[in-house]
């Protein structure tokens, strides 16, 4: 028997469980077909294992400093067990949260394989219907949807040429897994993933090369900010090489090393390490879900949608990373919600894509949001710039970590604000501000009126602001 539904979603990560609660909340009958588990890449493979890892590393960067604030201990040492474990609690603990979402929801969960399927008898529709092969082995569900929303995600890119062996060549998933610290690795791909594992892994003691292919590292921030960053990873002894084209034929792999000889602007160079971590983004899961069935198009391994997330197929949504663009967690939650309220009423809700905040967190963190000075230029804005760094704040300065600086671009002709770049101590944080300043279309006389407390790290955003106007008090 098949079973009729408002809304089926297919893919249980953050847009997915998102799509399925607002639906819900929206008084419709929805259901959620997951393979693996509720949370998708995000929650067991991507941000949340990530930023564990992370924090571990910042607690023994920290612990190798205390000296210099006074503390002593004796013996300082990293448990990569004990993290793997502490790692699994926090998926485990969040993904019973979830779970709990969606019982609370009163949402159907179907743990398998989504295929849409052509005209049948169960739908004249092209995707009327969906098939589950589930993963329990049980006979094939039929499920009756009125509307589907594809949220199904990606996964990492392989360089072209170069298969994952999840023991010499790896992917970030494979790096979750790791038993053991290897000494020394090779990052290709100098994007935010990239670094984020450059930054955790040289805070474990390995030895890190990053080979980007483009002219600088983190490509998609402000100039400033890639500058900025790559100075501050060279101190710490990480290598950056910079317009690196890494080709399969120049691969040579061994049971304990790869050994890569790279064109460097033109020249050869050989870079050997233990292992070789491929971070130069990730492609759409859109295969074997029965696309061939319907009329939805892809292009370059994302479907296509309109501006209200739905495919060629209109009674078939798309969002998140299987759509490509901006591949965050809070983008799919956003699309998710925009596409869901169309369901519902016909709202033509659409995500702003400059409105999203954009974080990278390693040490030091970025955060940004809005247009790059490039950018803005390139509008044919008459821009005015206020920066101002972190040691110029007495809270950073107190924590020892006063590295970096806030810069704010504004529109010389309206004072509108353009876009926020940062980078230093917990700017993941401090760029919610910002993000709330743009939503209201603030100006940066605006903020700098705003009375931040003192001692505090938000203080660098307001004198930032002030620094558009040439006003900073404590630079």
């Amino acid at each position: 028997m098949a079973r009729e539904y408002d809304v089926v979603v297919i893919g249980g990560g953050t847009g997915g469980y998102v799509a399925a609660i607002r639906a819900a909340q929206l008084g419709m009958k929805t259901a959620v077909v997951e393979k693996e588990h509720l949370g998708g890449t995000c929650l067991h493979k991507g941000c949340i294992p990530t930023k564990t890892f992370l924090r571990s590393a910042e607690i023994y960067r920290d612990a190798k400093k205390a000296k210099h604030f006074g503390v002593q201990i004796s013996k300082i040492g990293l448990n990569l067990p004990q993290l793997q474990q502490r790692k699994q609690n926090v998926i485990e603990q969040l993904h019973q949260g979830i779970r709990g979402l969606m019982k609370k929801g009163k949402i159907d969960c179907y743990y398998g394989t989504g295929r849409l399927l052509g005209p049948s008898i169960f739908s004249p529709m092209a995707g009327g219907t969906v098939s589950v092969e589930m993963n329990d082995g049980s006979e094939n569900v039929m499920l009756l949807p009125k509307h589907v929303i594809l949220a199904t995600g990606a996964k990492p890119r392989p360089l072209k040429g170069i298969e994952f062996d999840g023991k010499t060549v790896l992917n970030s998933d494979h790096l979750l897994e790791l038993k053991e610290l290897p000494k020394s690795i090779i990052i290709v791909g100098g994007g935010v993933i990239g670094i984020e594992w450059a930054s955790c892994l040289n805070d474990f003691g390995v030895q890190v090369t990053v080979l980007e292919y483009g002219e600088r590292i983190l490509p998609q921030e402000d100039a400033s900010i890639s500058k900025e960053m790559e100075k501050q990873l060279i101190k710490r002894g990480i290598e950056i090489v910079t317009n690196a084209e890494v080709s399969p034929e120049a691969i040579e792999k061994s049971e304990n090393a790869v050994t890569l000889n790279v064109k460097v602007k033109g020249d050869d160079k050989q870079f050997i390490a233990e292992k070789m971590l491929i971070s130069i983004g990730r492609i759409g899961n859109v295969e074997n879900i029965g696309l061939e069935n319907t009329e939805i198009e892809t292009e370059s391994s994302f479907i296509k949608v309109n501006d209200v997330y739905q495919t060629k197929e209109k009674h078939i949504y798309a969002i998140g990373d299987c759509i490509g663009g901006a591949q965050l967690a809070h983008v799919a939650a956003s699309e998710a919600i925009a596409a869901v309220e169309h369901i519902a009423s016909g709202k033509r809700k659409t995500v702003n894509y400059r409105q999203i905040p954009r974080c990278v967190y390693s040490f030091p963190e970025v955060a940004s949001i809005g247009l790059t000075e490039e950018e803005a230029k390139s509008l044919n804005y008459d821009v005015k710039i206020g920066s101002f760094p972190f040691k110029g704040v007495g809270k950073a300065v107190v924590q020892g970590d006063a590295e970096g600086f806030v810069k704010i671009i504004a529109d010389k002709a309206t004072d509108d604000l353009l876009g926020v770049h940062m980078i230093g101590p917990h700017v993941t944080n401090l760029i919610s501000e910002a993000s709330l300043a743009l939503l209201l279309d603030a100006t940066p006389w605006e903020i700098g009126e705003a009375i931040h407390p003192h001692p505090s790290l938000s203080e660098v955003f307001y004198e930032a602001a002030l620094a558009v106007d040439g006003k900073a008090i404590h630079f």
